[in-house]
């Protein structure tokens, strides 16, 4: 099968030999997969799949059940379907735990499909889960890089589940675009520091703060932080080093949580991948969540596509078309 290799830093469509689904696992044959800036790291070699996965780029991918392996009872071959990757998405057939792929929501695309699994399942996961919304009705939130997949997600996710949500963004057209989504305010980073907009925005603090950039806004996400509140880091875009006040971290018993999906295990996923089809995938069905395409590139401009994330000039999600 064709499928992108990683030679001199670059990608490149390569011949490698078709997977095999095991017990517990389907293959699916792939029609489009998302792009996702893990994928730019690991391209970097700053970001090593988890043991057992492949070594091949994509963690999202939509298709058609191809062929199912022992054990397998949920999924029948030509089932139109969506799953959550640790590897391999990059490629015209990927094999994945069962449990890890969803029905493709009636009405969407592969592309559209493609663009929706991994970035809902790291919003939810660290909106409702690790960021505790589930349990604290009307929190405030704070979204950083509210363009991205995973922001576009998670402000419709917190409009939907009626907690107010303030994002950050690189432009104009990117907050009121986020507006039309769902969102309640929002800053331009480039327009001096995001905080005092937040603080304006709530003077008494934010219950939670969903940041995937690190090092340069941990001062000022600590500072916007209501007592009891929650910090979730999911990236480190702009680096892994920084200093920390613990005295307002003491005096507000504030939360620092780091949290990653891609290396939890099977088990976990599968839960995750359940939570969603419960709790999310209905209002996919209903055209309340939808999915935020970007721009689309054939797998053979894979590294294109890279270079068009790594612009920053992207609202929602990119995605390669295989077939």
């Amino acid at each position: 099968m064709r499928a992108v290799d990683v030679i001199g830093g670059r990608c490149v469509v390569t011949e490698v030999p078709r997977p095999v689904p095991g017990p517990g696992e389907v293959r699916i044959a792939v029609h489009a997969a998302g792009v996702n800036r893990a994928d730019l790291v690991q391209k970097a070699g700053r970001y090593p799949p988890p043991p057992g996965a492949s070594p091949i780029l994509g963690l999202e991918v939509a298709g058609t059940i191809a062929e199912v392996g022992p054990e397998v009872t949920t999924w029948r071959t030509g089932d139109p379907v969506c799953a959550l990757l640790a590897g391999g998405g990059y490629a015209e057939h990927v094999v994945v735990d069962a449990r890890h792929v969803l029905p493709r929501p009636d009405g969407l695309s592969h592309v559209q499909a493609a663009a929706m699994v991994e970035v809902f399942a790291t919003a939810w996961l660290n909106l409702m889960q690790e960021g505790g919304l589930a349990d604290r009705p009307g929190a405030t939130v704070v979204v950083h890089a509210g363009g991205s997949g995973v922001g576009t997600a998670a402000v419709q996710l917190c409009r939907l589940t009626g907690h107010p949500v303030f994002v950050t963004a690189g432009s104009d057209d990117k907050l009121a675009r986020c507006r039309a989504l769902g969102a309640d305010g929002g800053a331009n980073r480039h327009d001096g520091p995001w905080r005092h907009h937040v603080q304006a925005w709530r003077p008494d603090g934010v219950d939670l703060v969903l940041d995937p950039v690190g090092a340069a806004y941990l001062g000022d996400n600590v500072a916007v932080l209501a007592p009891d509140g929650r910090l979730v880091l999911i990236g480190l875009l702009s680096g892994r080093t920084a200093e920390l006040d613990l005295g307002l971290v003491l005096s507000r018993r504030l939360r620092v949580q780091g949290s990653t999906l891609r290396s939890r295990d099977a088990g976990f996923k599968a839960s995750l991948i359940r939570a969603l089809r419960t709790d999310v995938w209905p209002h996919v069905d209903d055209g309340s969540l939808v999915p935020i395409v970007d721009r689309t590139f054939p797998l053979d401009e894979a590294e294109a596509a890279h270079a068009h994330v790594a612009s920053n000039d992207t609202f929602g999600a990119v995605v390669l078309t295989v077939r």
